[in-house]
């Protein structure tokens, strides 16, 4: 059995934006893509609301995505494959940063990952970084995300840049689904379908 190890943030949690509650397992990404990969897969998911890539936050603690990193990987392994998908708490105001610095931020996190992991043969983990899509119109997020949708649409190009120079197989989320109308941030149930297809058939490219 091939284990799958999901590190991200709400979206990967299952935020529903409309019921700002959690969907079932079988709604969310990460359960579309176990039942996509079948029985011969595990898929572990370790979402986090607010989940940074590696920065302290004063109002949110506990969500620097790097801090948890490794005592994350430990718990769970062997693994044969780790998506990291997280920037899009990055481009809150309050962190001040580029898209190029939130792209470099999750590709250096995700390059750890590799270092930190071990597959049952004793190679390292395929890592797979995933560019969030770009935020669409915001509602009660306006004031914490200000300036965030502009930046977001520089995801694709950034992380694809970041990806290549730390040598990691690349996918841009934002190719297949869209963020929802209902808050900006978050997917709703039928892009979760979408996304935990098209990432289904990124995995099986990775191992097989």
């Amino acid at each position: 059995m091939r284990t799958v190890l999901c590190y991200g943030d709400s979206n990967t949690w299952g935020y529903d934006p409309a019921t700002r509650t959690r969907y079932p397992p079988h709604v969310r990404w990460t359960g579309v893509l176990a039942s996509r990969l079948g029985a011969q897969y595990r898929v572990v998911e370790e979402g986090l609301n607010g989940r940074t890539t590696r920065w302290d936050d004063p109002i949110e603690p506990g969500r620097n995505g790097l801090t948890s990193l490794r005592p994350c990987i430990d718990s769970h392994q062997p693994l044969d494959v780790i998506i990291v998908m997280l920037g899009t708490n990055d481009l809150k105001r309050r962190f001040d940063l580029s898209a190029s610095d939130i792209a470099q931020s999750a590709a250096a996190l995700a390059e750890l990952a590799w270092r930190f992991t071990h597959a049952p043969d004793g190679s390292h983990a395929e890592v797979l970084l995933v560019a969030p899509p770009a935020i669409s119109t915001l509602t009660e997020f306006d004031q914490m995300f200000d300036g965030a949708r502009e930046k977001s649409q520089w995801f694709s190009h950034y992380y694809r840049l970041a990806a290549s120079w730390h040598h990691l197989p690349f996918f841009d989320a934002g190719s297949v689904i869209v963020s929802s109308e209902k808050d900006g941030i978050h997917f709703d149930a039928e892009e979760h379908r979408k996304l935990g297809e098209a990432l289904a058939d990124e995995v099986c490219r990775l191992v097989d």
